[in-house]
C-alpha cells in the first residue's frame, strides 16, 4: 500500500549529543493551498537545525509535508507551524526553517522562522587562516 499523508513526526536518538553539529535539509516539493482562492502555492523549505537529544526520521517528515498539499494556509502561518511541530518533536538546540515561495501575483515571497533553546549558545565560529598558493615544502 502505498505511503499516506500524516502528521505524525517520528523521530530518532542523536548519534552524536555531545557535539554540535548542522543538519540542513532541502525539501523542494512543499505544497499547500491559498486559504483566499484555493490555488495551489508551491515553496523550496530548507530546513537548518543543530539537534538535542532527538533527530526527524526523514520519511515521516516527508510524510509530514505531504500532508500540507489540500490544506488552505498563508505562507506566514504554514512556515511557522510547520517549525513549532518539528521543535515540539525535536527539541532542538536551534532550528532555522525558511520557506520560499514560487512567485504569485508576481511577488515572491520568503518567510523565514527560527527557533533557539533557552540557554543554549553556539560555540564562536572558527576562522581558518587561508594559505598562500606558495607551498613552503622546497622542491
Amino acid at each position: 500500500m502505498p505511503s499516506q499523508p500524516s502528521k505524525q513526526l517520528e523521530t530518532f536518538d542523536n548519534p552524536q549529543p555531545g557535539r554540535d553539529y548542522h543538519i540542513h535539509m532541502e525539501i523542494p516539493e512543499f505544497t499547500c493551498l491559498c486559504p483566499k482562492t484555493g490555488q495551489p502555492d508551491f515553496a523550496v523549505l530548507f530546513l537548518d537545525y543543530i539537534p538535542d537529544q532527538r533527530c526527524v526520521e526523514l520519511k515521516s517528515l516527508k510524510l509530514y509535508i505531504w500532508s500540507f498539499r489540500q490544506e488552505g494556509h498563508f505562507h506566514e502561518d504554514v512556515t511557522n507551524r510547520i517549525l513549532d511541530d518539528l521543535v515540539r518533536a525535536t527539541e532542538p538546540r536551534f532550528m532555522r526553517l525558511t520557506a520560499k515561495f514560487y512567485v504569485r501575483g508576481g511577488i515572491f515571497t520568503n518567510v523565514v522562522a527560527e527557533h533557539r533553546k533557552p540557554g543554549w549558545e553556539p560555540a564562536p565560529r572558527v576562522e581558518l587562516t587561508q594559505f598562500a598558493q606558495n607551498s613552503n615544502t622546497r622542491g
